[in-house]
């Protein structure tokens, strides 16, 4: 499992929202073309149906939210989808989040760079300064 670390200037909550928000995961995954909840609501989805090109697969998720964790596994094995987890921790400027990703052994070199957890990571941290209210900016 890969693991790789950033801190940003928004809250953990802010964080923990936009990252469970299904309806926003294809505003900040590079190459999703589509995030269909099949179970639980749309901010706290339990069973998540994501298509990237030709590749489509099913993630079930569990959350902790006193610790601000966030988990996924593959529906049916996995060879095709992904494993990992998101934690958002409050730090003093901010939240440093831990993103840590397995790729399933079936999935092509391409898809894998593709799903990087860096590129993943960056690019949740962009939408999340963007598009939410820093920790500063709390009231």
């Amino acid at each position: 499992m890969q693991t790789v670390t950033k801190v940003v200037s928004a809250s953990p909550d802010a964080c923990w929202s936009l990252f469970t928000d299904a309806s926003k995961l294809t505003s900040w995954v590079p190459g999703l073309r589509l995030a269909e909840i099949i179970t639980g609501t749309r901010t706290l989805p339990t069973e998540v149906h994501f298509e990237f090109g030709a590749r489509a697969y099913t993630l079930v998720y569990t959350y902790d939210r006193p610790n601000r964790e966030v988990r996924w596994e593959p529906k049916l094995g996995p060879s095709d989808g992904v494993s990992g987890y998101v934690r958002f921790d409050a730090e003093h400027d901010g939240t440093r989040i831990t993103y840590a990703l397995r790729h399933g052994d079936a999935r092509s070199t391409a898809e894998r760079e593709l799903g990087d957890v860096q590129r993943l990571l960056d690019a949740f941290s962009e939408r999340v300064i963007e598009h939410v209210p820093s920790v500063s900016a709390a009231p």
